[in-house]
């Protein structure tokens, strides 16, 4: 039987990366596992077009997106009070969310993806549905797909 140790759980902070969350953390709580709660920005680009940023205030911003993505990922800890007692590990990349994910995935061990079958709303919902795909497959663990 499989009996999952290392859940990992990419999050775009949506109502669908919510119920992912809860579902891997129902089956922590069953088999005992620790959850890998991620989230992955995107790099912000410096130049768009003929304007360019300066170097100090995309990595201002950067600090400030990666201070905001630690915020929510508490406030979406905080929603499930019934499962403090698991061990939850957030991490914040920044990169192409699928590379990112699959590094996660070897770099921690992790033999589960909990993930929502797609995103937020529109291009969004697109997005993470061709994410989730992907992940399934190249990952070399199970995937649970989650839907909403």
């Amino acid at each position: 039987m499989f009996a999952p140790k290392r859940i990992l759980v990419p999050t775009d902070f949506s109502d669908y990366s919510d119920e992912a969350l809860k579902q891997a953390l129902e089956l922590a709580k069953q088999y005992s596992a620790k959850v890998y709660l991620l989230h992955v920005a995107e790099p912000i680009r410096q130049c768009a077009g003929d304007y360019c940023l300066d170097e100090s205030k995309v990595k201002a911003a950067e600090n400030t997106e990666i201070l905001q993505a630690k915020e929510k990922m508490q406030k979406e800890l905080k929603k499930f009070p019934e499962f403090q007692e698991i061990e939850v590990i957030t991490d914040i990349r920044e990169g192409e969310p699928v590379q990112e994910i699959l590094k996660e995935q070897n770099e921690k061990g992790v033999d589960l993806i909990v993930m929502p079958s797609h995103g937020k709303t529109g291009f969004m919902k697109r997005l993470m549905g061709l994410i989730s795909e992907k992940v399934m497959e190249e990952a070399k663990s199970s995937v649970l797909l989650v839907r909403h």
